[in-house]
C-alpha cells in the first residue's frame, strides 16, 4: 500500500512541484521550481541548475540522493525515509544538513561553467544512477525492487536528456536505465521471488523500453569515444536483444567489459567481467579471475553468489552449496537471501 501511494505521488503534478524548505532556504522564486517531466523544457530551464545544486561536491552520495529526491523529485521526507528504510528523523537531519552545506557554500544559482560543468554533470548522473540501482535491486529490506525509485530516476534522467540532448553520456545513462528496467516485469514471480535473467520469460520484457534504449545507445556510440554509461548500456542491449539466454553474445559482452575496465578499477566491473568470461570460455576461466577480488569484495554477497554459480557450472556442487550459503549470510535483501538459500538447498537435496 505504501509503495502504491508513493508511485501515485511520483506521478502526480502536485508531488513533482512540492519542495521542502530547501527552496525557501536557497531563496528561489516560485518560477524556479522544477516543472514536471511532461511539461516543455528548454536549455535554460532551472531544473538542471537545481539538480547541480543538489549534487554539490561537498555532499556525500546519500545526502545528494536525498536532496535530489526532495528538491527535484518532489517526494516528502517521510516518503524518502520509507524508500531507504531509515527513520524519518534521520532523513530529516540528512536533508537539513545537506541544504545548509549548499547554502553555506555560497553557490550561485546558475549552471557551472567550463571543466567544472563536465565534472559536476558526472556527479548528477552518478546520483541518478544510484537512485535507479536502489530501485531496481534494493540493497536491503523485504522487497527485491522499489519500482517507484527506478521510475523517478528514469523520469529525472529523461528531463536531463531533454535539457542536454547532445550529451552522449546522458543518453547512455537513460538507455541503460530503460534497457535494464525493461526486464523488471519478469524479475519476480507471483510471490515476489527472484527470477534470474536466464530463467525469465522474455516475452514479459518491455519491448518499447528496449527499442528506445537501443536507439539511444546506438546514437550515443556514434559520437566518438564511448563513456562508461554508454558501454554499460551497450552490454544491456546485447542481453535484451538475445531471443533466448543461450543466444546471448557473451564474447561481445566480455569485450565491452574489458573496454570499461580500461578506465576503471571498480571491483564490481571485474566481477561482472568474470561472469562474462565464464559464460564465453568456461567456468574455470571465470573462477580464476575471482581470486584477485577476495580482498576488495570480502563482505559483498555478490562475490560468493558468483563463485557459487561458477562452481555449480563446473560440477563442484559441494563447493557451490557452501558458497551459496555464504552469499545468503551476507545478503541484506530478503528475496535475495531466500533465493540463495533455495539454491543451496536444491544442491543438497540433489
Amino acid at each position: 500500500m505504501a509503495s502504491r501511494r508513493l508511485t501515485d505521488l511520483l506521478r502526480g503534478e502536485q508531488a513533482r512541484r512540492r519542495r521542502e524548505d530547501v527552496v525557501a532556504a536557497w531563496a528561489l522564486p516560485q518560477d524556479r521550481l522544477a516543472p514536471g517531466a511532461d511539461q516543455p523544457v528548454s536549455a535554460s530551464d532551472d531544473t538542471l541548475i537545481l539538480l547541480f545544486m543538489c549534487c554539490h561536491p561537498s555532499l556525500s552520495p546519500p545526502s545528494q540522493i536525498a536532496l535530489t529526491l526532495r528538491a527535484v523529485g518532489g517526494l516528502t521526507t517521510a516518503e524518502i525515509a520509507r524508500a531507504f528504510l531509515v527513520p524519518e528523523g534521520t532523513m530529516t537531519r540528512r536533508i537539513t544538513r545537506a541544504k545548509q552545506r549548499v547554502k553555506d557554500s555560497g553557490l550561485p544559482f546558475r549552471l557551472p561553467r567550463g571543466p567544472e560543468r563536465a565534472e559536476r554533470l558526472g556527479a548528477v548522473l552518478h546520483v541518478l544512477y544510484l537512485i535507479f540501482n536502489e530501485g531496481y535491486a534494493s540493497t536491503s529490506g523485504p522487497d527485491l525492487q522499489r519500482a517507484e525509485l527506478a521510475a523517478e530516476a528514469i523520469r529525472l534522467t529523461r528531463m536531463v536528456h531533454r535539457l542536454l540532448p547532445g550529451d552522449p553520456e546522458v543518453a547512455g545513462l537513460l538507455a541503460l536505465m530503460l534497457l535494464t528496467d525493461a526486464r523488471r516485469p519478469a524479475r519476480t514471480g507471483p510471490d515476489g521471488a527472484l527470477i534470474p535473467m536466464a530463467e525469465q520469460d522474455r516475452g514479459l520484457w518491455n519491448a518499447a523500453y528496449i527499442a528506445e534504449g537501443v536507439e539511444l545507445v546506438t546514437g550515443a556510440l556514434s559520437r566518438g569515444r564511448p563513456g562508461p554509461y554508454q558501454l554499460q548500456a551497450a552490454i544491456a542491449a546485447v542481453h535484451d536483444e538475445a531471443a533466448t539466454a543461450e543466444e546471448t553474445d557473451w564474447p561481445q559482452i566480455t569485450a565491452l567489459y574489458e573496454l570499461l575496465m580500461r578506465d576503471s578499477d571498480n571491483p564490481m566491473l571485474a566481477l561482472n567481467h568474470a561472469v562474462a568470461v565464464a559464460m564465453a570460455r568456461g567456468p574455470e576461466a571465470g573462477l580464476g579471475l575471482l581470486d584477485g577480488l577476495g580482498d576488495r569484495l570480502a563482505d559483498d554477497h555478490r562475490l560468493y553468489a558468483v563463485r557459487a554459480h561458477l562452481l555449480e557450472m563446473s560440477g563442484d556442487h559441494a563447493g557451490a552449496r557452501d558458497s551459496y550459503e555464504e552469499a545468503a549470510g551476507r545478503a541484506m535483501s530478503l528475496p535475495q537471501q531466500r533465493y540463495l538459500h533455495a539454491k543451496a538447498a536444491r544442491l543438497k537435496d540433489g
